[in-house]
């Protein structure tokens, strides 16, 4: 705008009021100013006019943390908060923490830089100090947790009925037969494994099944399932199913036990939790516990907004919960 005012003659203001039509300029003058930015290619810097507007309203671009974007579920959760923001005139920044604390540190000091109006995050796995977000909060930031929520700081957060999940499973596990049932879980600092052996644990004391501390594994991802499963696997009292915590490992279990000769599901029946496009990808299909991912993007979205719009307080914490839903598929039996 300085050069289109220079060129013209005129100021800067008067340049800015004639590209946003203002009528407190002439029409003639307004366009006047309009022909020459068309004839050289004059787009606004969509950035500085946002950090102008900042200085009376807040920026409508939202933050978000995602541990993995590579990951299924983290990625349908993504496109379900660009959809949802999109609907309401809003833009996201994406930042991937690569499951790292100190990552996940400097990520939100860069979001408060950058002045969005609110954050949504799933915290690292190694995430156990939540200084960092408390300041998101303190700076007037709000902010909404999905999947993995934080305990030590009380916000808004959307999560998934992992508890009823993981005993859904487990519970058609038994009725198909299997009594011997192993857990592959996560780190249990983390709400999700907590939930989720919870769910598989209070499935088999309904059943009147005594869990087994040798069979409950922390091992969340394929390359571990791989080196972990072999001796579990190759034991006397093998298990005769496996629970895991996600798909990627449930599909590690699935093709090292078939390496070693086991047949699935007759030897070895096998359910994992996300639902992603991987589970219809091995062979035999994996019976699995579906997350609904983008549900639980547009419910953080709708969520967030609600605060920073100003039609719930900010601090109220708000909870929402999605439902899962048990896909069976051909890595367990059927139920007798």
């Amino acid at each position: 705008m300085k050069d289109i005012a220079r060129e013209l003659g005129v100021s800067v203001a008067t340049v800015s009021r004639a590209l946003n039509d203002s009528p407190r300029i002439s029409p003639d003058q307004r366009e006047r100013i309009q022909a020459y930015a068309r004839e050289h290619h004059f787009t606004p810097n969509a950035l500085a006019e946002s950090l102008r507007k900042s200085r009376v309203a807040p920026m409508k671009i939202i933050g978000v943390i995602v541990p993995q974007i590579t990951h299924y579920y983290f990625s349908t959760i993504l496109s379900g908060i660009e959809k949802e923001a999109s609907l309401h005139g809003y833009s996201i920044i994406v930042a991937q923490s690569e499951e790292r604390y100190e990552q996940e540190v400097r990520i939100c000091q860069l979001l408060l830089k950058q002045r969005v109006c609110g954050v949504i995050v799933s915290q690292a796995k190694d995430t156990m100090h939540y200084d960092h977000f408390q300041h998101l909060l303190d700076a007037g930031l709000p902010l909404v947790f999905y999947d993995r929520i934080c305990t030590g700081v009380n916000t808004s957060r959307v999560v998934v009925d992992d508890y009823q999940g993981a005993f859904t499973a487990v519970s058609h596990l038994i009725a198909t037969g299997c009594r011997r049932i192993a857990f592959y879980g996560s780190d249990m600092h983390l709400e999700i494994s907590k939930n989720r052996y919870n769910g598989y644990r209070d499935a088999l004391l309904q059943a009147g099944l005594r869990p087994d501390e040798s069979l409950r594994l922390e091992c969340d991802n394929r390359a571990m399932a791989e080196e972990l499963t072999p001796e579990l696997l190759l034991r006397d009292d093998r298990p005769d199913a496996v629970f895991a915590v996600n798909d990627d490992t449930a599909i590690g279990v699935l093709y090292t036990a078939k390496r070693l000769g086991l047949h699935v599901p007759d030897d070895l029946s096998i359910c994992g939790f996300t639902n992603g496009e991987r589970a219809i990808a091995c062979d035999p299909m994996l019976t699995t516990v579906e997350q609904r991912g983008h549900r639980v993007g547009e419910e953080a979205v709708r969520i967030l907004l609600d605060h920073v719009e100003g039609r719930v307080p900010m601090d109220k914490v708000e909870r929402k919960v999605v439902k899962t839903r048990l896909i069976i598929r051909e890595t367990t039996k059927e139920a007798t």
